[in-house]
């Protein structure tokens, strides 16, 4: 710990607030003047904080130590419970009561080491959709030509993956409100508009699955289901292996594109998509005619 400078260590000495009782700033005095908060205004900020928790431990019969007031336990259930606090004040005092810990008793605070993030798929290019397309058009049989190319379309068209993709039907792709749809019945039931590029090759599959699956197989959980129909557009032509995450990558990058989605967060200084659901959980879905128009779904 470094001592504050001269005038914030006055500044300390002094603080004798209202609001705490005269142990809990004792406590605060000692423990933020160890401490080198920056600037008067920062020690405020920390004193107060530092006094309110002190308050809370006596409260609880605990010792007035900084090892036993600042535990993060302690601290922590503190900013929880703190009454009367809206929620930027109580994840500021967390933020303060953190610092306070980190530099008063770092052993009970040890570096946090950042968690892994997993970034999204690169999206591929229109060159390399139109050559999986290309690719898919030329295998051997019929059916192996319907079937990838449903898988390609469901996926870059429609953005399925996974339980989804394995499970639409032909059935379930249909011309509705002046566009082409896909019903997706799985955990998230819901229908999807398909891109416009999409709608010819997938339209054509799904004829030819009828009431069968788009993919193939008779049983749609099977995990494999979609693995011969990848291992079969691998290969030749400079194409990288195809994925199906890069597939629905390319759906949402192409419907982000068509929305303006990019313009809008830089304009609104948004780059956290936490935000944006939030804000979205309080606004309502269009109308399939809507969803049809906005995703570049309607019929040529």
């Amino acid at each position: 710990m470094e001592p504050a400078g001269p005038e914030v260590a006055a500044y300390i000495g002094r603080w004798r607030p209202s609001s705490v009782s005269p142990p809990a700033a004792a406590f605060a005095r000692d423990v933020i003047g160890q401490v080198d908060p920056g600037g008067r205004e920062r020690a405020k900020n920390l004193l107060w904080a530092a006094g309110k928790l002190a308050d809370y431990a006596i409260g609880l019969g605990l010792d007035l130590e900084p090892g036993t007031v600042l535990h993060p336990s302690v601290a922590e259930r503190f900013t929880r419970c703190a009454p009367g606090l809206s929620g930027p004040a109580r994840r500021t005092l967390r933020t303060n009561l953190r610092f306070i810990g980190r530099r008063a008793v770092p052993q009970l605070y040890p570096a946090g080491l950042p968690l892994p993030r997993e970034r999204s798929k690169q999206p591929y290019s229109a060159a390399e959709v139109s050559g999986y397309l290309a690719r898919a058009d030329a295998q051997p049989t019929a059916e192996r030509r319907m079937r990838a190319a449903g898988l390609i379309c469901l996926g870059a068209g429609a953005g399925l993956i996974r339980g989804d993709l394995r499970d639409a039907r032909g059935t379930d792709v249909a011309c509705r409100s002046g566009g082409v749809v896909v019903t997706v019945r799985g955990s998230r039931p819901r229908l999807v508009p398909v891109l416009a590029r999409y709608h010819a090759p997938l339209l054509a599959a799904a004829r030819f699955a009828g009431s069968g699956l788009v993919c193939g197989g008779a049983e749609p959980g099977r995990r494999n289901l979609t693995n011969p129909l990848v291992a079969a557009l691998d290969g030749g032509g400079g194409l990288p292996r195809l994925d199906t995450s890069r597939l629905r990558a390319t759906w949402l990058a192409d419907c982000g594109e068509l929305l303006g989605l990019a313009t809008f967060m830089r304009a609104a200084g948004i780059s956290c998509s936490q935000r944006l659901g939030d804000l979205v959980a309080g606004l309502e879905p269009g109308s399939e005619a809507d969803a049809i128009r906005l995703l570049g779904a309607a019929r040529r």
